[in-house]
């Protein structure tokens, strides 16, 4: 069988604080496996990426995105193990986007995540689970501070 990846985004979450300071929204995965991470997800078939974004970023927090940028960055990642859920899928592709939401009160997808919490750079590279999770949210950083 051919490696079947499915396609995806991925969405490097922040806000700005009422100091000016870039504090990011991280989630504490309990579905498939356990970490933190950033929203991402799935493109359904015959969806714009843009609409998947605006719906993952509403399912996963609850909020509306503010302002949305694009990187030329993408990349893909295979499943640790076979997904019940995924038949056939070995993994998933993803292009890297930042998306301003405001700071506030994150109503989480429970069958997702367990919690967020909202962290500087430092702290949010730290919890992040995925290396590649982390290598995006230095781009983007570098991005918000320059």
């Amino acid at each position: 069988m051919a490696s079947k990846y499915r396609k995806g985004i991925f969405c490097v979450t922040y806000a700005i604080d009422c100091r000016g300071r870039v504090k990011y929204s991280i989630f504490k995965r309990k579905l498939h496996w356990k970490g933190w991470e950033f929203p991402k997800g799935g493109v359904k078939k015959d969806e714009r990426i843009l609409d998947a974004l605006k719906r993952e970023i509403k399912e996963e927090t609850g909020l509306e995105p503010i302002k949305i940028k694009k990187f030329d960055v993408s990349g893909k990642y295979k499943y640790e193990k076979t997904l019940l859920d995924r038949d056939g899928i070995l993994g998933q592709t993803y292009v890297l986007y930042a998306v301003m939401i405001k700071k506030a009160k994150i109503k989480i997808d429970k069958l997702e995540h367990s919690k967020y919490k909202w962290e500087n750079f430092k702290t949010a590279m730290k919890k992040l689970t995925w290396l590649n999770q982390q290598k995006c949210l230095k781009i983007v950083d570098r991005w918000l501070t320059k």
